[in-house]
């Protein structure tokens, strides 16, 4: 054990210090010049974003850049430049930006599937204006749901009791290996140790849709979800892959789910053949290359007591 090693009292600092100097290099300061009602700048506004690709492409928050007329990125070596608007999806608060110049490093994309909670979270960013802090916790709930701008929700949110600030915003969350679990989103001033991120998981997919086309086409079920573990005898009987599924907790009169003959408490396991663990990946059959097709959605509906096996097929709105 080095030197280095022996400085910190105990494991837990090792880790946060370690995953700190990891992010530091690849976090920048979004700083955000917006439009006047005239087309004038106006007040400008700042947040945080990250680099996730080696040719310059950051993820930060939809709200952080919304009606910008010019971003600029500062990273922690002082180098600082001209940041271009790929395409931002307020639906799911995610904006991916392409840097004019920029670090050559960049921060992996882990898995949000794989989170417990109580497991170590690590936030890096830059509240109130102070560049580059460092902040950490533990995952507190898995699956959340947050308002987003518009009156939809956020879904399959990561809640944690890290400290966060308005400035952290489009910032990293970090697990202890220095993978992005997810991209901050909120905190809720009125209570304390209540902060948000949306799930990198949701992150990567709508990051690939703004690349390849500059915005998220989605069709719509009208549905509330959670992801839930399964029975697991269900699971060994059925020899299922994996072991949670997305139940309904609603449905709305009229939906496209509602006249799919979807009903609140059905636990949705697959569709089109491919098992659904999770509610982002209820959002991916939603959107890109499955926009618009119908969906032929595999089930355990509670029936007297038991859980019944069905198919639907559901066509979802626009």
């Amino acid at each position: 054990m080095g030197a280095r090693d022996d400085f910190f009292p105990d494991s837990y600092s090792a880790t946060v210090t370690r995953v700190a100097e990891a992010a530091s290099a690849a976090v920048a300061h979004i700083k955000v010049r917006r439009k006047g009602r005239d087309g004038a700048a106006a007040a400008g506004g700042s947040g945080s974003g990250f680099l996730f690709t080696p040719d310059g492409f950051a993820l930060t928050n939809a709200h952080v850049v919304e009606g910008a007329g010019e971003l600029r990125a500062a990273f922690a070596d002082g180098s600082e430049g001209t940041a271009r608007l790929v395409g931002q999806d307020a639906s799911t608060d995610i904006a991916v930006l392409r840097l004019e110049s920029h670090p050559a490093v960049f921060l992996p994309l882990g898995s949000s599937a794989q989170l417990r909670p109580g497991q170590l979270a690590v936030a890096v960013g830059n509240p109130l204006g102070f560049d580059f802090t460092v902040t950490a916790g533990i995952v507190s709930a898995l699956g959340r749901s947050l308002p987003a701008r518009g009156g939809r929700m956020i879904e399959d949110v990561v809640q944690t009791d890290v400290a966060l600030n308005p400035g952290n915003s489009g910032g990293p969350l970090l697990d202890g290996a220095a993978q992005v679990i997810g991209v901050n989103t909120a905190v809720i001033p009125a209570a304390q140790g209540l902060s948000f991120a949306v799930s990198v998981d949701t992150a990567r997919w709508v990051a690939g849709e703004l690349m390849r086309h500059g915005t998220v086409r989605r069709g719509r079920l009208g549905v509330q979800c959670a992801a839930v573990p399964l029975p697991r005898r269900w699971v060994r009987e059925n020899d299922w892959p994996v072991a949670t599924g997305v139940r309904l907790m609603g449905v709305a009169a009229g939906s496209a789910a509602a006249r799919g003959g979807l009903r609140e408490g059905d636990i949705l396991v697959g569709c089109d053949g491919v098992p659904l663990a999770q509610l982002s990946d209820l959002l991916k059959r939603l959107a890109g290359e499955g926009y618009g097709r119908p969906l032929l959605l595999k089930l355990l509906r509670p029936v007297a007591g038991t859980l019944t096996a069905m198919v639907l097929t559901v066509i979802p709105g626009g």
